[in-house]
């Protein structure tokens, strides 16, 4: 076998974590979802019952459409005063 000529430079990983995106002023997290597919249906059922929905996601699905385990956790979010209800009609 042949010996490198030289080491290949190492990339330590980042000292801090990630940093969480900062919260939507105004409104709260109703539930979190395991992909894009169901928080679409579940976009749709507080929207057809007229409760405003934010949907927020760390994944870029145009660029990746798949996703593995929690990558493609997607978090539904309604302001504060439609939250108890939007979490009554989820519960149905």
């Amino acid at each position: 076998m042949i010996a490198m000529a030289r080491r290949a430079r190492v990339i330590p990983f980042p000292k801090r974590p990630a940093r969480r995106p900062e919260p939507t002023p105004g409104f709260v997290e109703v539930r979190r979802c395991r992909d894009q597919a169901e928080a679409l249906v579940v976009r749709s059922v507080l929207e057809s019952e007229g409760i405003r929905v934010v949907l927020r996601s760390n994944l870029a699905q145009s660029v990746y459409p798949f996703s593995v385990g929690d990558q493609g956790e997607v978090v539904v979010l309604t302001l504060e005063q439609d939250a108890p209800r939007a979490r009554s009609i989820l519960i149905r």
